[in-house]
């Protein structure tokens, strides 16, 4: 082919001679486009694929796992959840807002297309310094970008996560999870079966945008890219409501074979791997496909990632009644192809054949590679930092009003409050609690789900760090009196071809994998998102955590704010001289550095397990994680929610610092009447649970006061603020910043 065109497309010398040797011939300019985006990192996972398959994908809830367009879970009654997580961060670099909608959009296809309704969005953010300029661009626009797309297609934004590190600087990472939910009699998948089944294109017309989009996000960010980027996909929620009802109307008529959405890759994704699944071939006429620009060409139409846009496969005889059922909402279904016996993807303009490849070699087929590993040279100098050495504050107030005031654990209201996490009235626990809630309508049962990740702690030990994401998001929502059920997972690193990189992913996912078998939570698929990096420089290795668990009775719903004057208060877990890679390095010393804390799994896991069951039994009044800022912060923000103080006080056997801002793993501080105290500590002893008795609920101040064993005299206050200050600096810290 002229001038290695192949090569612009993304694919190497080696690929392009596979290809010749798959077809036994020369492919065509078509071809070589649909093979581009097909293999390319994005739609083949051809560096990911070895590792993925080590971690743990079955269980007793899972009804679908990693392989169709979302993963499923039973929650009983015939009903199950149906959700998935996914990134769109290098289009929201280039265009914030569009870049972050079409990820909206496209996550809510991944589970409509499953057959279910989406009840909830949740985001998992990551910027650079909010001081910049170009940052604060970005944030607002990702944020509007949600928000529009949410709030006009009334899917509630009920929960997630923003971070803010340096290392997204030009990098930011917008990931989005959908969950959604079934009667388990109507799910669908995305399958082409049946010789002879006709092949419908529906929804919106086709265009020119998001052409080799998918090959774009499979290399870095850098000018060069930029100037070959495809246009931004542009968004429309009212066409994918539209879509949504139609497609959920469509189904439970029984006329749909498969489904599939139009996503990365567009035509092009969503026709192989229908047929690759079924194991038929698909043969289709592009000059039917509905476009709304003229001249398009079969290249174009196939790569073009417009949105709002299916491909489904009926009964034989059925296509008019489905293009009834789209015309009543005002979109086209047109039959542009049907299943074939032969395994290829077989297009034609008319009369002419454009492209002919099997269609297993663009799914089945694509290259794997198992790149070289490398341990990074930085780690030996960061894990051996003597955090130790560091001096002690001076005013531990202080310390706690800079960390309360730290983008990365002040109030996220900035964002939040722009979503409509209300509609559908369906919303228990809103966001700002440790795991947004949401009724199941029909019964009282209830989903709980959480976004999570501490990408410092993958930076500083990615193993540890992995695992770490799993067992907090478990904890998150076990706090609000969940079982946590299953996990889906977006997995943002930097260029895979270097073996520092590769290092660092292969190591998160043995953390992951570990903790999910531990705390049993299965994965249920996700999405790998390589090359987040510029300059040289990679984004820190954030394996994004999403997990769903069940709510069995929302009666016994639990929050983090303190209830009542006089309640008990007490820390489930223990308190360990741990201070490396904690917010408070950052805040108070500029430092990212140190060993993360450690995670003993199967004390994660009883922590976890009495917790729950003493929700549950109605002894637990509240529960609060307690993570990012330490003790301290989790006792603030305990205040800050229940509006009320409290006086703690606590032995001091190692720094205060420590003891105060540091982030000790499986602890969760909880409260129950005063009278029952003791009937708690006999069932904590009885479970061999370790616990500390830290005080009352009370008054309208926190208080934090400490002992010294075997020193009389040498102990004393270490923190006393009002409650009104501490939520005057938590709540107004980003609004400030982005003034």
């Amino acid at each position: 082919m002229e001038a290695k065109i192949w090569r612009e497309m993304g694919l190497t010398d080696a690929e392009y001679e596979k290809i010749k040797q798959i077809l036994g011939r020369e492919p065509n300019y078509v071809e070589v486009g649909i093979f581009a985006v097909m293999w390319s990192e994005h739609c083949s996972y051809k560096t990911s694929r070895p590792a993925l398959k080590t971690l743990p994908t079955d269980g007793p809830a899972i009804l679908q796992g990693p392989g169709e367009n979302a993963g499923i879970v039973d929650i009983g009654d015939g009903q199950a959840v149906v959700f998935k997580i996914e990134s769109h961060n290098h289009p929201s670099a280039i265009e914030p807002y569009q870049g972050a909608a079409t990820g909206v959009g496209g996550i809510l296809r991944d589970v409509f297309t499953m057959g279910a309704r989406p009840i909830a969005v949740l985001d998992s953010l990551r910027f650079g310094d909010l001081r910049h300029p170009r940052v604060r661009y970005l944030f607002d626009g990702v944020v509007a970008g949600i928000s529009g797309y949410g709030n006009c297609i009334g899917v509630p934004t009920v929960g997630g996560e923003v971070y803010f590190a340096d290392s997204y600087e030009d990098n930011c990472l917008v990931n989005v999870m959908c969950v959604g939910l079934i009667d388990q009699k109507d799910i669908k998948k995305g399958i082409a079966s049946g010789i002879g089944n006709p092949v419908m294109v529906v929804g919106a017309k086709t265009g020119r945008d998001g052409i080799h989009g998918a090959t774009f996000a499979s290399e870095e960010l850098s000018e060069a890219a930029a100037e070959k980027r495809p246009a931004v996909q542009v968004g429309d929620p009212f066409m994918e409501k539209l879509l949504l009802e139609a497609c959920l109307e469509v189904i439970k008529t029984g006329y749909v074979v498969g489904i599939q959405d139009m996503g990365a890759a567009g035509l092009t994704s969503s026709s192989c791997e229908m047929a690759s699944r079924a194991g038929t071939g698909l043969e289709m006429d592009l000059a039917l496909v509905p476009r709304r620009e003229e001249g398009m060409t079969p290249y174009e139409l196939m790569l073009s990632e417009s949105q709002e846009r299916m491909l489904l496969v009926v009964q034989k005889g059925t296509e008019d009644k489905v293009k009834e059922i789209f015309a009543k909402w005002d979109l086209d279904a047109v039959v542009v192809g049907q299943v074939t016996d032969d395994g290829m993807l077989r297009l034609k303009e008319g009369d002419q054949v454009v492209a002919e490849i099997p269609a297993r070699a663009l799914t089945d087929e694509a290259p794997v590679y198992h790149r070289p590993t490398k341990t990074p040279a930085y780690l030996q100098e960061v894990q051996n930092y003597p955090v130790d050495s560091l001096n002690l504050p001076d005013d531990y107030n202080e310390i706690l009003l800079k960390l309360l005031s730290s983008p990365n654990i002040a109030s996220k209201e900035y964002a939040y409050r722009q979503y409509d996490y209300m509609v559908g009235l369906n919303t228990v626990l809103t966001p700002g609690t440790d795991a947004a809630v949401l009724r199941v309508k029909g019964t009282n049962k209830g989903i709980a789900m959480t976004t999570d990740c501490n990408g410092r702690y993958c930076y500083l030990d990615p193993k540890t760090g992995a695992a770490i994401a799993v067992a907090e998001a478990a904890r998150n929502l076990v706090c609000a009196g969940a079982k946590p059920l299953a996990i889906t997972n977006c997995l943002n690193f930097g260029n895979p071809e270097k073996p520092e990189v590769m290092w660092t992913f292969w190591r998160c996912i043995e953390g992951m994998a570990e903790a999910c078998r531990v705390l049993e939570t299965p994965v249920t698929g996700g999405n790998v998102s390589f090359y987040n990096e510029s300059k040289g420089n990679a984004v820190y290795p954030t394996p994004t955590i999403g997990m769903v668990g069940l709510v069995e009775d929302l009666d016994k719903v639990c929050t983090q704010g303190f209830k009542q004057e006089g309640d008990a208060i007490f820390l489930i877990g223990e308190n360990r001289p741990e201070l490396g890679g904690s917010e408070y390095l950052k805040v108070h010393f500029g430092l990212e550095t140190g060993n993360p804390p450690a995670l003993d799994l199967e004390l994660e896991k009883k922590v976890q397990n009495f917790v729950l069951q003493e929700i549950k039994s109605g002894l637990i009044k509240s529960a609060h994680d307690c993570s990012d800022g330490g003790l301290a912060v989790a006792l603030a923000e305990c205040c800050i929610s229940g509006g009320i103080g409290a006086d703690v006080t606590m032995v001091r056997r190692f720094r205060g610092d420590a003891l105060l801002f540091g982030e000790t793993q499986s602890r969760i501080v909880i409260t129950v009447d005063n009278n029952r105290g003791v009937e708690l500590v006999q069932k904590l002893v009885d479970a061999g649970v370790p616990y500390t008795h830290l005080g009352k609920v009370g008054g309208q101040e926190l208080v934090i006061n400490v002992v010294n064993p075997g020193c009389t005299g040498c102990g004393g206050n270490l923190v006393k603020l009002p409650v009104t200050k501490l939520e005057e600096t938590w709540r107004g810290a980003i609004e400030c910043l982005m003034k």
